[in-house]
């Protein structure tokens, strides 16, 4: 049997450290500030500084990972003899996993003694870190590579996503809601909780008055759609609003019991879609 890693890219929202030491290489993402040409990875610039970039002003552009990268990094571990588990951005908002897939088919060929999986998510920040998380517990209690596959793709859409934006101007650059609903929406403090479908696409599910409100939405679909709400695996992200990550942390445990495995900031990549702010909630549900 062929050893094997596990892959991703930087869109998980994991740390470069907690990577490390989960064993996972990744592959990261880039983005620009205001048309520079300056490209930056990831994990290049610190969140708190990227995002106060952001609150000054700074728009953020990113980019897919293209095939050429792709082949080039998996080839590279194909001559070190591991077969490769990738554990993708989602198809419904990036074109990355589309790359990854074609530079495996080109490989496949020129390396017919290797495996490479390549798995669409369709799940992205800590929700795809999530994801990650299980493939990774599941090697460690030696699972062998098809059977890795296999946890990721049975729980991948029953990984809810919940998130709510400060700013609607953000969603607003990106198409997710019109110019008149983001001046409004922040007129009035309206606040929308959206959630990612099974399509990997963001969807606006409610729109609520308030932050506080926002937090205890997203609380109560925990509640209400959790597979096992009182011994589940949460993961918390943020868009550098840790208070509010711990506080929303602290209801679901108040409530149920459960303590949130990870809070993280919601890196550049997704940062620069939903803006200073954001606060997302990830957990396995009956359904998404």
């Amino acid at each position: 049997m062929n050893d094997y890693i596990i892959f991703t890219d930087s869109a998980c929202d994991i740390s470069e450290e907690l990577l490390k030491e989960w064993g996972v290489r990744y592959i990261s993402l880039t983005y620009a500030f205001n048309d520079s040409p300056k490209l930056y990875g990831n994990y290049e610039i610190p969140s708190p500084e990227f995002y106060q970039i952001m609150r000054d002003g700074g728009i953020a552009k990113t980019a897919a990972i293209n095939i050429s990268t792709f082949e080039k990094t998996f080839e590279g571990i194909f001559k070190e003899g591991l077969d490769v588990i990738y554990v993708g951005f989602s198809s419904g908002l990036s074109s990355t996993v589309q790359a990854a897939e074609v530079a495996a088919k080109v490989l496949a060929e020129k390396y017919p003694e290797r495996r490479i999986k390549v798995i669409d998510t369709l799940a992205a920040s800590a929700g795809q870190g999530l994801l990650l998380y299980m493939a990774v517990k599941a090697k460690e209690a030696g699972a062998s590579f098809d059977e890795v596959v296999s946890v990721v793709e049975d729980n991948k859409l029953k990984l809810a996503h919940w998130f709510t934006v400060d700013d609607l101007v953000y969603l607003k650059r990106g198409g997710r809601v019109s110019a008149v609903s983001a001046f409004v929406g922040g007129m009035l403090g309206i606040k929308p909780v959206l959630h990612v479908d099974n399509d990997g696409h963001l969807i606006a599910m409610q729109k609520v008055r308030g932050r506080r409100t926002s937090l205890r939405t997203m609380a109560d679909k925990y509640t209400e759609t959790a597979e096992d709400p009182k011994s589940g695996t949460v993961f918390i992200s943020h868009g550098d609003c840790i208070d509010d990550a711990r506080a929303l942390a602290k209801m679901v445990e108040d409530e149920h019991g459960v303590k949130t495995e990870i809070i993280t900031y919601v890196g550049p990549v997704i940062g620069a879609h939903s803006g200073p702010g954001t606060l997302a909630i990830f957990f396995i549900a009956k359904e998404r």
